[in-house]
């Protein structure tokens, strides 16, 4: 029986190939309203195709379903799909051919995006705006460039091929993870920099990009001269400076809670409760099904209910239409010839 109610504000995840009762179960919660898969949930096209239809089947409106595919060491499906290369080979050729890497970019947004809907999925976190500063293990060369023009240059590019596809973008990791070492994953992360450094490198990509921007997901990184909050857990960052400063109208997620830089704001449902005050629309939680339930209890046990208006904000993310064959497809062949002529 399809349930009839609005997408709620967490997204989780799913344990395997096919959906188990407790998946069913705890995707039918009234507060989940996106899921994101990984590679474990990857066989094959046709497995893939099973699985999105089979978790959109079981509400209506349909739960919003994304995955990190971004590229280079960060892309969760690869058979059957396009090898996106890392993002810093796109700053590269931009670099040596202005107009052939913006067509590389575009090209490349649109396969993505195109792939994706095919196979049942909304969207992508992607791209990554943070600046390759040569300090980060975690973003090195998933950042297109050092250069805050160069990477707002090919980002709105690569943006503007996923929007070609139907397809929706986020743009991470608000204000900027590139310059800080330490993996969020991890540890806390810290950046001792002042605003004004912030602002005139990493946070610029966000500034020229927030009005074609999907969504944008924050950093689990203590910016300290700026605010003593993470910038996920930030009124500051979210609601002052994304939403009121830089015009950012499209949805905040969390990045995962279940992180070690997420740990600063305490228990699951305290990390959420946070994420929601500083202007998060969607929290995160993955990897452990287990919590994912004792947030979504605990939640509920708080008063967060679904709203409509939430659910129409989220659904701002839903790709426009999930293509059939991409044989066929004649954007979608041009942009292949464009990425087999770059020679990547």
């Amino acid at each position: 029986m399809t349930l009839k109610i609005p997408l709620g504000p967490v997204m989780g995840d799913v344990v395997g190939l096919e959906l188990t009762a407790d998946d069913i179960t705890r995707l039918q919660h009234p507060l989940m309203g996106a899921v994101i898969l990984f590679a474990r949930n990857y066989e094959s096209p046709e497995q893939l195709k099973q699985l999105t239809a089979s978790i959109h089947a079981l509400r209506e409106p349909a739960l919003l379903i994304a995955v990190d595919h971004e590229g280079g060491r960060v892309q969760r499906f690869r058979e059957g799909f396009t090898a996106i290369p890392p993002m810093r080979i796109l700053g590269q050729k931009y670099q040596e051919n202005m107009p052939e890497g913006l067509a590389l970019a575009r090209a490349l947004g649109h396969i993505m995006a195109a792939e994706l809907s095919a196979h049942g999925i909304d969207f992508s976190f992607a791209p990554v705006l943070d600046l390759d500063w040569g300090e980060s293990g975690v973003i090195g060369d998933r950042a297109f460039h050092r250069d805050a023009d160069i990477v707002t240059n090919v980002a709105g590019a690569l943006i503007a091929g996923l929007h070609d596809a139907g397809g929706a973008s986020c743009g991470k990791h608000f204000p900027g993870h590139g310059f800080v070492k330490a993996d969020s994953h991890h540890e806390i992360s810290r950046d001792e920099r002042i605003m004004a450094a912030i602002a005139a490198d990493d946070l610029a990509p966000f500034k020229a990009l927030a009005r074609q921007l999907d969504s944008v997901m924050p950093a689990h990184v203590i910016y300290e001269q700026v605010d003593s909050q993470p910038a996920g857990f930030s009124r500051k960052w979210l609601k002052e400076i994304l939403r009121a400063e830089l015009g950012f109208e499209g949805v905040i997620f969390s990045d995962d809670l279940s992180m070690e830089g997420a740990s600063f704001a305490g228990g699951v449902v305290e990390r959420a409760q946070a994420a929601f005050g500083a202007g998060c629309d969607m929290v995160l939680f993955c990897n452990d099904q287990a919590r994912c339930d004792e947030l979504l209890s605990g939640l509920l046990a708080a008063g967060v209910s679904p709203t409509d208006a939430l659910s129409q904000h989220l659904t701002r993310m839903r790709a426009r239409s999930h293509l059939g064959s991409l044989v066929t497809d004649k954007k979608y062949q041009a942009a292949q010839a464009i990425v087999a002529a770059a020679g990547i």
